[in-house]
């Protein structure tokens, strides 16, 4: 037991911003748009596939804490050729969505503040920086920040739903599926990037001072609260917005109960909920990156000590995300063009991870068959990401062709595969769940 880790307050935030995170933003009104009011449909379906997700997530890291996350689960079930192509996806995708996230809340200050595109892609880069900072000094500093700003953004979400119940109309309900059934589809597609977040529970699994008892308590704490605001949020958007629903719903909703002058308080909010969402990403992604260089499926020069903040795989991520963002900002394109492509790597990694706790965690036990119902949902949403998985699957490619061309010296005896991860068993039931 660390007692300098991530406790389950801390845990849980960082869960929180990284599920809750800009989804919150502006995809209630994106999936409005796509596919109306049936996009009720489309969240309450990702919230129930989001239990098996988080529940799966959760019994790997208690078995096997470890900066690797999914990596490391892909290379205990497979191999290091599957380790190193999904931890590709993963690492890469964190930089080139980096923007896409911190472009929401640049959004929002822009919205508030006026100056039109100049001031989003300002505010967007000034987030990337903030939250480098924050995690240049660990994972203690920035879980406690997260913390704060997780029960800061939790109050002024329910503030916002409850002020704009009262305007909320059922006659806005109707037509139910304005662009017929198959929209629901889409807006789920959409709405992945709502409910990425889970997996990097298995990034910061080794950073909690009990994995195999705290995991889980966090895990459920951040479930029961991204439900009822997710929720919420969704509900008051097609009830009190309707078709009025602009890029800033969340504004729009406040505004309904306080008027005008609440528009830059949004602001702030947007600010806060990407900060939370990029921080929890910064921190995970940071630890898959000088996991994978430890374990040669990226360049050692990103192989920090695993006792040590990694900075260097820290500076590398931020490198990636503010090189993107100048290409978006230079080529006059929007920041949401990569959405649906980290969408389909995060319906990817669910793939992955679930395929590998079929492997990994004790056949027939609860976090089993959560395994299971994973696998067939996440394969579900893959189908529906289409032609978006073109990004992931290149960087895959990129992983797999580092992985065969490089040649790893061998150090010392061979090792069994899971030899150098022992299962964290204290607290776990017979059946593998977390007690």
């Amino acid at each position: 037991m660390k007692n300098d880790g991530l406790s389950v307050p801390q845990g849980a935030a960082l869960t929180l911003g990284a599920v809750l995170g800009t989804g919150v933003i502006s995809l209630p009104a994106l999936a409005a748009d796509e596919a109306g009011p049936a996009s009720l449909v489309a969240w309450l379906a990702l919230i129930l596939l989001s239990v098996p997700l988080a529940a799966t997530f959760a019994a790997l890291g208690a078995r096997h804490p470890d900066g690797g996350g999914v990596a490391t689960y892909a290379r205990l079930a497979f191999n290091q050729h599957v380790s190193t192509m999904v931890g590709w996806a993963f690492y890469l995708t964190i930089g080139v969505g980096a923007p896409v996230a911190a472009g929401f809340g640049g959004a929002y200050v822009a919205d508030a503040f006026g100056g039109g595109r100049d001031v989003s892609m300002a505010a967007t880069a000034a987030i990337i920086l903030l939250v480098t900072a924050m995690n240049w000094f660990g994972i203690k500093v920035s879980g406690g920040v997260q913390l704060a700003i997780a029960g800061t953004i939790a109050l002024l979400l329910l503030v916002a739903v409850l002020v704009a119940l009262p305007h909320a109309e059922i006659g806005r309900l109707t037509p139910f599926a304005p662009h017929g059934w198959g929209s629901v589809g889409t807006a789920a597609a959409i709405l992945v990037w709502a409910f990425a977040g889970w997996e990097i529970l298995s990034s910061l699994s080794a950073d909690y001072r009990d994995p195999a008892r705290d995991i889980r308590r966090a895990t459920v704490i951040a479930m029961v609260v991204v439900t009822v605001l997710y929720l919420g949020v969704a509900f008051a958007t097609v009830a009190a917005l309707g078709p009025t629903s602009g890029a800033a719903p969340l504004a729009d909703l406040l505004v309904l109960g306080f008027g005008e002058p609440a528009r830059p308080v949004t602001a702030v909010v947007a600010v806060l909920l990407t900060v939370g969402a990029i921080n929890a990403y910064f921190a995970g992604g940071s630890r898959l990156g000088a996991a994978l260089a430890r374990e040669g499926g990226l360049p050692r020069a990103l192989a920090d000590p695993a006792s040590a903040i990694p900075r260097r795989s820290l500076l590398a991520v931020a490198a990636v995300a503010l090189v993107t963002l100048a290409v978006v900002w230079v080529a006059g394109a929007s920041t949401d063009a990569a959405l649906l492509m980290a969408s389909g790597t995060f319906s990817l990694l669910y793939v992955v991870g679930a395929a590998a706790a079929l492997r990994l965690l004790p056949r027939g036990g609860r976090s089993w068959w959560a395994a299971v119902c994973s696998l067939v949902a996440a394969l579900v949403l893959l189908g529906l990401t289409g032609a978006h998985l073109l990004g992931p699957v290149l960087f895959a490619g990129a992983g797999l062709a580092w992985s065969l061309l490089r040649s790893r010296p061998s150090s010392g005896p061979a090792r069994e595969p899971g030899q150098e991860l022992e299962p964290a068993r204290e607290g776990l039931c017979p059946d593998g769940s977390v007690a």
